[in-house]
């Protein structure tokens, strides 16, 4: 989107005058101090995927400068994984450009992201904002390309009583009020968000509407719009904070986790990519996907199954990868297809001016020009770690266009029927699936090490712990297991129901 500088939600770019990108120390400092701002707050990623709060207030402009200029210390042990007790002290530095107005504290507070670094100054190489950088700094050097994501952020609202309005099971999308009781707090979050500086493309209710022992349960999701890598996992982060947030403030429960009731549609978090070169789109090519995009396309194709290691890390996680749930079971691509892992949505090629037919006093062309094509991988869910994902779909994007075969692998995995039929069987169990517990996972994780590890990406003690953290689910064969057993499975998803 534009940078529109009074025009734009950002409070900071508002009052700056300047896009985020160009925070400086000093621009942080002269907002504190017009605006009276009493608290800082250093947000930092720990190793379950949540943000945690480091809190200061804010006593004089030179202590203030020094804890920008510096940063803080902290027990990186309590933290994250792998970092010894004996050796824990860690930094964390803000990086400016995430700086937002906290709207839930009781005084004026600013909130910063930031960066872990270790006792020499250097970024610590296992914390997934630092996986993250360095995945994407890699793939840049290696093709010269750059990648821009988005999620699709999908949560369920959880009220305790019932509803006036009831409307039918898994007939909620795109439902209005008063049938649809969740759009206040969608449209209280994407306000939040927008003056935090998260770019939002839409939103909208969802599928699953679910009404069990006097509760009610109502999807939603907010589309974020494409952003750079490392800027779409922060944009993911603060989104699912602030929703939780407004989710306490108005006493209903926010929740991500991939399955909340057996049998009815569970939470995904599809993202969107696209590649980039010199500020333009290289996604399409003559009226149709490029060369380069069917080359990422092998990638994530290839990389599928292990992505799952990053993208789905819970037992219930499982429960969602089922046929006719609008869920991946089989490893493919295809147009459009959502029965598919990775899909090609409509990008607005080869088209007609729709927007001058509809609007006949229209005299000029409504067209903008392309650059909107992106390819969706669906198989993630509520329970990804944001930055390992992302990093993940980096070195899979990587390892596509570096694959001598890529084309011939993406044409043997292209789909164009719906391969849930029961016409499709043959097609169904010629296709690789994708794991049915973590502890698959975790096996092919172990399996594609060298891939991610390579460069040195992904530090090998990050892979074998999250591998292990896999492998300690102990759910080989548990969904098929409990599959017939409702109460089993209600019991696993209460489990998870607030994960990560």
């Amino acid at each position: 989107m534009a940078y529109l500088a009074n025009g734009n939600a950002h409070e900071l770019v508002r009052f700056l005058d300047k896009p985020q990108g160009e925070f400086t120390r000093e621009d942080l400092l002269r907002y504190v101090k017009a605006n009276d701002i009493q608290f800082v707050q250093f947000r930092h990623v720990g190793g379950d995927g949540r943000l945690k709060t480091l809190s200061f207030v804010v006593a004089d402009e030179a202590g203030l400068n020094r804890l920008l200029a510096e940063g803080e210390r902290v027990d990186g042990s309590s933290l994250l994984p792998f970092v010894d007790a004996s050796s824990s002290d860690l930094y964390v530095v803000p990086r400016y450009k995430t700086a937002f107005r906290n709207p839930f504290t009781q005084f004026p507070t600013l909130d910063i992201l930031c960066t872990y670094y270790t006792s020499n100054g250097e970024r610590l190489a296992s914390a997934p904002e630092t996986v993250l950088h360095r995945a994407h700094e890699v793939l840049k050097q290696k093709t010269g390309l750059t990648l821009d994501a988005l999620g699709e952020l999908e949560y369920y609202v959880i009220f305790d009583d019932g509803h006036h309005y009831p409307v039918k099971p898994q007939r909620g999308y795109h439902e209005s009020s008063p049938f649809c009781r969740g759009d206040v707090l969608r449209t209280d979050a994407m306000r939040a968000l927008a003056r935090a500086g998260v770019d939002i493309k839409y939103s909208h209710s969802e599928v699953g509407n679910i009404t069990e022992n006097g509760r009610e349960m109502e999807q939603h999701e907010i589309e974020l719009a494409l952003a750079p890598l490392e800027d779409a996992a922060d944009q993911l982060l603060i989104s699912m904070w602030m929703l939780r947030m407004l989710g306490y403030q108005q006493g209903v429960t926010v929740s991500f986790a991939p399955k909340i009731v057996p049998g009815h549609a569970g939470n995904g978090m599809h993202v969107h990519t696209r590649l980039m070169k010199d500020g333009k789109s290289v996604m399409t090519e003559g009226g149709g996907l490029s060369d380069i995009a069917r080359k990422a396309i092998a990638g994530y194709v290839t990389m599928a199954q292990s992505l799952t290691a990053f993208g789905n890390t819970i037992p219930t996680s499982y429960l969602r990868l089922v046929p006719h749930q609008e869920a991946p079971t089989n490893v493919c691509w295809g147009d459009r297809n959502r029965s598919a892992l990775v899909r090609v949505p409509l990008g607005w090629l080869n088209i007609k001016d729709m927007a001058r037919d509809a609007n006949p006093q229209q005299l000029s062309s409504c067209m903008t020009g392309g650059g909107n094509q992106t390819v969706e991988v669906r198989s993630p869910d509520g329970s990804a770690n944001v930055y390992l994902l992302l990093a993940g779909l980096a070195v899979a994007v990587r390892h596509g266009l570096e694959m001598p075969d890529a084309l011939d692998v993406a044409a043997s995995r292209y789909v164009d029927v719906n391969i849930f039929a029961a016409e499709q069987e043959a097609l169904r169990e010629s296709l690789p699936h994708l794991p049915a517990s973590c502890v698959e996972s975790g096996d092919v994780l172990l399996r594609d090490r060298a891939i991610y590890e390579r460069d040195g990406v992904f530090p090998s003690e990050l892979i074998d712990y999250t591998a292990r953290r896999l492998h300690d689910c102990c759910d080989r064969g548990l969904v098929e297991r409990i599959r017939e057993n409702y109460e089993e499975v209600a019991q696993l998803i209460d489990e998870y129901l607030l994960c990560p």
